[in-house]
């Protein structure tokens, strides 16, 4: 089925069991709902909770960014098929047609004894129900040589905005016949095709602009997301271009020098023009402070309405969570934060919640008008978000059905756009 903007908003799935614990009251009268994370979980889950309540719950959306850069899709502006400003969105929707409080701080605190929040500017917020949606941070250490003070040298841009451009310019300005190098992450992490989706992109700049450039791909991991296809595309557009190196031949075994520009895998040392090096990943900062991640620094919730396993009050949606199936991806954030927002809005207000299903579905381009894809469908089950049937573009498509699966994202990503700020 052909997804288009109307469709997309129109089909969304809705939540989860009743939660039982009691109901506080703020100052208002009315139950408070702060969220931490305005993206694809934050930004739903604060504009379903407030226009499916009618201004029953107070709503407090708390981002520090004024302009927020999603990362789906930030490829395509590498690759020089979007414009920068067509990947950020604002708030003012959010405040002015749904009565959303919208704070732009720093969460630095969750008291969760006392139901609060506490802001890098000093100020503090009572809750009621605390929703947390802070999408990944990176594990320290995770590639040798490599820390957050690297990242202007080696850029992750895994968290879309200035990154993003700073990649691309980079790419831009390699020297010709230089050489591009990706250090790709170990499972989970975030997008599971976005490494090599920016691959691509990369390549059909490079292809353009410098066509004797060459690209590495470093990857701890024996196989990824979608590989048939890519490998597929890679061969059909940048015949030999794009050199992977797996775990069997040293990827898992790699450090990097971001001084001397250089990435050494097995005990070789290459010299490479720009290198995009993509860590390990775990939740964003403030779920660890508020005490809901675990020991691989994931936060594992209850699949019925994406609720924290280690506190009922607290729910945790998108890349932050541990659940089950579902991919870390702005689909699958935006399907949880549809659920979540119907229990909360149930367990607030009374409402009627329904039986929790989830949708993703992850598009990826290759080169111009060839776009592919992979989702699935899934139900929350005692133990975990589980998967029913998923589907996934075939090798040998013909020009025709890969120009309309590109097509079909540029609807989603207008639907989900609409859907998360108004």
């Amino acid at each position: 089925m052909k997804l288009n903007r109307r469709l997309f908003i129109g089909s969304s799935v809705v939540a989860a069991a009743s939660l039982s614990a009691p109901m506080v009251l703020g100052a208002t009268g009315k139950p408070r709902v702060v969220i931490i994370g305005g993206g694809a979980g934050g930004a739903t889950a604060a504009r379903y909770i407030a226009k499916g309540s009618k201004g029953a719950i107070d709503v407090t959306l708390i981002e520090p960014t004024r302009t927020y850069y999603t990362c789906f899709f930030s490829n395509l502006y590498i690759g020089g098929f979007r414009d920068f400003s067509s990947i950020g969105h604002t708030y003012g929707k959010l405040a002015a047609d749904y009565g959303i409080n919208v704070v732009h701080d720093w969460a630095v605190g969750v008291d969760r004894d006392a139901k609060s929040v506490t802001l890098a500017g000093g100020g503090k917020l009572a809750y009621d129900r605390l929703i947390i949606s802070p999408g990944i941070d990176f594990k320290e250490g995770a590639v040798e040589g490599w820390d957050l003070s690297s990242q202007n040298k080696m850029p992750h841009a895994y968290k879309a905005g200035s990154q993003t451009q700073l990649l691309k310019a980079q790419v831009d300005a390699m020297p010709a016949g230089g050489t591009f190098a990706m250090v790709a992450p170990p499972n989970p992490f975030r997008c599971p095709p976005g490494p090599y989706e920016r691959v691509s992109m990369v390549a059909h700049q490079l292809k353009e602009n410098n066509p004797t450039a060459k690209i590495l791909i470093v990857d701890p991991k024996p196989k990824f997301s979608k590989q048939g296809l890519f490998e597929e595309g890679w061969n059909n557009h940048y015949a030999g271009m794009i050199e992977r190196v797996g775990p069997d031949f040293g990827g898992d075994n790699v450090s990097v020098n971001p001084d001397e520009m250089t990435v050494t895998i097995d005990g070789e040392v290459n010299k490479v023009d720009v290198c995009n090096v993509i860590p390990a990943m775990k939740a964003g900062k403030i779920a660890d402070i508020a005490g809901v991640t675990n020991d691989k620094g994931w936060a594992p919730v209850n699949a019925a309405d994406m609720s924290s396993k280690m506190d009922a009050n607290i729910h945790v949606l998108g890349d932050a969570s541990q659940q089950g199936d579902m991919p870390k991806s702005g689909f699958s954030a935006n399907s949880q934060a549809k659920v979540c927002a119907n229990a909360v809005r149930g367990a607030l207000t009374g409402s009627k919640v329904f039986p929790a299903k989830f949708a993703n579905t992850c598009w990826s381009l290759i080169n111009e008008d060839d776009g592919i894809k992979v989702g699935a469908s899934y139900e929350a089950t005692a133990e975990k978000i589980k998967k029913i049937e998923g589907f996934v573009s075939k090798t040998g498509e013909n020009a025709e059905t890969r120009k309309a699966t590109y097509e079909e994202s540029i609807g989603w990503y207008n639907g989900i756009s609409a859907d998360m700020f108004g």
